[in-house]
């Protein structure tokens, strides 16, 4: 039975929120879930559940690598962290796949030096999945490489595509470039000459330059961008989102005859809510490396845990390292 690693330590919510998303996904999968962290904290949680003891086991790590830790040197004096602990094992191939909701920096510093890219990838890349009015959309990439090279961009789109085709079910899934107009001679230099390396790229869909304001409608299902634009992109759509709606309640229950309406219509309400509800996705998969490494939202509760680690099941029955192998 194949195993998926969970830093039972790392985000806001753990070690609670962490090991009830294990449980939850354990019922759900045939991996083994390896829960790595504090044996006593770890075990106390799962105390509380009943669960297949087959499907679960606890990895002890006597350390944890917090928020304000330097990434570089957390990686390289906490050996013993959940983090470094769980990484470990995916280089020694004891793990299939590692799941964190920690300090984002030292994931991927520690992804990139411990698991390892893949031979020809230049820089690996962090995928998040956008809530459209289709579904989601893949921004790649959101976060590792803040200055990246039209090469690097290249390949991004290329794992980006892969990803979405075996993981998201999408068929030849339909690439963009993020740039300030759709227009083929806008952009920077490094934008200019990442087009024409797309355009000459044979194993990907792509259908030309697309601006920030039309990636929420869903026609494109991977977008290609560094990780400052990408970055940007994310974070103002989770402050949009959450804005809508604070301000869409607020008015609801501005008056009577507002309650009455929003009591009418509170199933519609419901359902815009849960588009965008990401928990179902889980995190973002830091994609180029020799095994899937998943950055899980820091506040992730057991919802979005669940989903992550049914998320490495899907990329792992998808063979998705070896075919972004291929592709490049």
């Amino acid at each position: 039975m194949q195993v998926i690693a969970v830093d039972a330590m790392g985000g806001d919510n753990a070690p609670m929120e962490i090991v009830k998303g294990a449980v939850n996904a354990s019922k759900e999968i045939d991996f083994k879930i390896a829960l790595v962290g504090r044996e006593d904290a770890v075990k106390a949680e799962l105390s509380k559940y009943k669960y297949d003891k087959n499907k679960i086991e606890v990895v002890n790590a006597s350390e944890v690598i917090e928020n304000c830790d330097v990434p570089t040197v957390a990686i390289k004096k906490k050996k013993d962290s959940s983090m470094v602990v769980g990484m470990n094992m995916v280089k020694r191939g004891e793990a299939a796949a590692f799941v964190s909701a920690g300090n984002t920096g030292a994931l991927l510093t520690g992804a990139t030096v411990i698991v390892g890219r893949i031979k020809g990838v230049e820089r690996p890349a962090l995928g998040t999945m956008l809530p459209t009015e289709k579904g989601f959309t893949l921004l790649i990439d959101a976060g590792a490489n803040v200055d990246a090279k039209p090469s690097y961009l290249a390949q991004f789109a290329t794992m980006g595509s892969v990803y979405v085709e075996n993981v998201m079910g999408k068929n030849e899934p339909k690439v963009g470039l993020v740039n300030i107009g759709a227009e083929r001679e806008k952009g920077n230099a490094v934008v200019k000459e990442t087009y024409g390396l797309l355009e000459e790229q044979k194993n990907i869909n792509f259908i030309g330059n697309v601006e920030a304001r039309d990636i929420t409608r869903g026609d494109v299902d991977v977008v290609v961008c560094d990780a400052f634009v990408g970055n940007v992109i994310l974070k103002f759509m989770e402050g949009f989102g959450k804005s809508m709606l604070r301000i869409i309640k607020k008015e609801l229950m501005a008056d009577f005859m507002s309650k009455i309406g929003a009591g009418i219509a509170f199933g519609a309400f419901k359902r815009v809510k849960n588009y965008f509800d990401y928990d179902d996705v889980g995190g973002a998969p830091f994609l180029g490396l020799k095994a899937l490494v998943v950055k899980a939202h820091g506040s992730s509760d057991h919802r979005a845990i669940r989903g992550a680690i049914l998320q490495c099941t899907k990329f792992i029955e998808g063979d998705i390292v070896n075919k972004i192998a291929q592709k490049l």
